[in-house]
C-alpha cells in the first residue's frame, strides 16, 4: 500500500513539473500565429518579398520577357483574378483567367495611351461563366512618356483595387526608370570607351607602321613580330564586347603597345614591369590602364620639347623611364604607373580632373578617373603625384572583388 501511494505521489509530482514546464514555456515565449510576427507583419513581409521577386525582370525594361517574368508576382500583389501588361502597340502578357479578353485590350486603352490618365471600364464579356466583369487600367510612365499599361481585372467594381493598381503601377514605373538609368549608364560607358579609342592617335598608328616597315629589309623577323603585336593591340583596343577586362589582359595589351613604341624610339625608352601573379585575374574597367601608360609615354618622350629650355637641358641624353607595378595589397590590387618625364603643373592637373581642360586636354586621365569612381565609388579615383619637370606617378586601387564587375 505504501508503495502504491509512493508511486501515485511520484506521478503527481511529474505531472506538476510537466505543467510548470509548459506554463514557463508559454510565459517565456508566447505562442505566435507566425514565425515572422503578427498577421500584419507576416502580410508585410510577404508583400515585400513578392515585390522583390518582381523587380529584377523589370530592371531590363518593358519587354515581352520582363512582363512574362513579373506578371504573376504583380497579380499576387494585387490579389486580382487577372492582370495584363501592354506596351504601346500590343499585349505583352496575360496572367490569370479570361485570356480571351486580351483580343480587345488595345482598343480599350487607346485613350489612356494618348492621355496618360487612369481609366476603368466594363469588360462586356458574352461568356456567362467568365468572372471578369470590370477592369482598371493604369499608365506606365517614364520621364513623361507613356510606355504601356497595367490592367487589373475583377468580378465587380472595386475602389480598393483601383487604388492598389495605381500604387503597383507607380512601383513598376520606378523599376522602369531604373532600367532607363542602367541603359543610360551603359551608353555613357560605351561613349567613354569610344572617346578613348579615338585617342589612339592616327599618328601613333602611322608611326608604328612606319617603324615596322623600317625593319622589313634589315630584320624581317623583327618586322613580323612587330606586325603581330600591332594586330593584337588593335584587336584588343577595338573589341566590341564587355565593359570589363582582367588585369592580365590589360597588361598584355600595354606590353604590346610599349613594344611598338620601343621599335620607334629604341634606347630612349626604358620600361620596368613588376607584376604580382596573385593580381592577374582581378577585373577592372576595359581600357582603364592603357590611357595612363600612353600619358606617361607622351609626357616622357614626346613632351620633353614643351619644357622650358633650362628644365629641358640635358634631357635628350637621359632615357625616359616608365615603371609599371601591379602589386597585391590584401583585398585590393594596387597599380602604380610612374615616369620621369616632363610632369605637369598640379593646378593644371586639378583643372583637367574637374573637366575644365578642354575637349582634347587630358581626356584619358579624366575618363579613367570618372569610370573608376563610377564603378567602385569616390574612394577609388586616381591618385596622381606630379610637378613641372618632376615626372608623374599615378596610383590605381582596384578591389579584388566587386559585385557586377567581371572580366570578359
Amino acid at each position: 500500500m505504501t508503495g502504491a501511494r509512493y508511486a501515485v505521489l511520484v506521478l503527481l509530482i511529474l505531472l506538476l513539473l510537466g505543467a510548470g514546464f509548459l506554463l514557463g514555456r508559454r510565459t517565456a515565449r508566447p505562442v505566435r500565429t507566425s514565425d515572422v510576427g503578427t498577421p500584419v507583419e507576416h502580410a508585410t513581409f510577404e508583400t515585400l518579398h513578392t515585390a522583390s521577386l518582381a523587380a529584377p525582370p523589370l530592371r531590363a525594361g518593358l519587354t515581352e520577357e520582363s512582363a512574362r517574368k513579373s506578371a504573376r508576382r504583380l497579380r499576387s500583389l494585387l490579389g486580382t483574378d487577372a492582370l495584363c501588361l501592354t506596351d504601346r502597340d500590343r499585349v505583352l502578357v496575360w496572367d490569370g483567367e479570361g485570356e480571351h479578353h486580351g483580343r480587345h485590350v488595345m482598343d480599350q486603352v487607346q485613350d489612356l495611351l494618348a492621355s496618360g490618365r487612369d481609366t476603368a471600364f466594363h469588360s462586356d464579356c458574352d461568356d456567362l461563366d467568365c468572372p471578369l466583369r470590370w477592369a482598371v487600367a493604369v499608365p506606365l510612365t517614364v520621364d513623361h512618356r507613356v510606355l504601356g499599361t497595367l490592367i487589373a481585372y475583377a468580378p465587380r467594381e472595386s475602389a480598393v483595387l483601383a487604388r492598389a493598381a495605381g500604387e503597383v503601377a507607380r512601383w513598376v514605373c520606378v523599376q522602369l526608370e531604373l532600367a532607363e538609368l542602367d541603359r543610360s549608364r551603359t551608353q555613357l560607358i560605351e561613349a567613354e570607351i569610344r572617346a578613348l579609342r579615338a585617342q589612339i592617335s592616327p599618328h601613333f598608328i602611322f608611326n608604328s607602321l612606319a617603324a615596322i616597315a623600317s625593319f622589313v629589309r634589315t630584320d624581317p623577323e623583327q618586322a613580323r613580330e612587330l606586325l603581330l603585336e600591332f594586330a593584337d593591340f588593335t584587336r584588343y583596343s577595338f573589341r566590341s564586347h564587355g565593359d570589363f577586362t582582367t588585369l592580365a589582359d590589360e597588361l598584355h595589351s600595354i606590353d604590346q603597345y610599349l613594344a611598338l613604341v620601343r621599335a620607334r624610339f629604341g634606347e630612349r625608352l626604358a620600361v620596368t614591369l613588376q607584376v604580382a601573379p596573385e593580381v592577374l585575374p582581378v577585373a577592372l574597367p576595359f581600357l582603364c590602364l592603357q590611357p595612363l601608360v600612353e600619358n606617361a609615354v607622351k609626357h616622357g618622350l614626346e613632351g620633353a620639347v614643351t619644357l622650358p629650355r633650362a628644365l629641358n637641358s640635358g634631357r635628350a641624353e637621359i632615357p625616359t623611364r616608365i615603371t609599371i607595378r601591379a602589386l597585391d595589397a590584401g583585398s585590393e590590387a594596387e597599380v602604380v604607373i610612374e615616369d620621369n618625364g616632363t610632369g605637369m603643373d598640379p593646378e593644371r592637373l586639378r583643372h583637367i580632373l574637374r573637366g575644365e581642360g578642354g575637349h582634347s586636354t587630358g581626356i584619358g586621365l579624366l575618363n579613367v578617373d570618372e569610370r573608376l569612381r563610377q564603378v567602385y565609388g569616390d574612394d577609388y579615383g586616381l591618385v596622381i603625384e606630379t610637378g613641372i619637370g618632376a615626372g608623374m606617378k599615378i596610383t590605381v586601387r582596384l578591389p579584388k572583388y566587386r559585385a557586377g564587375v567581371h572580366g570578359s
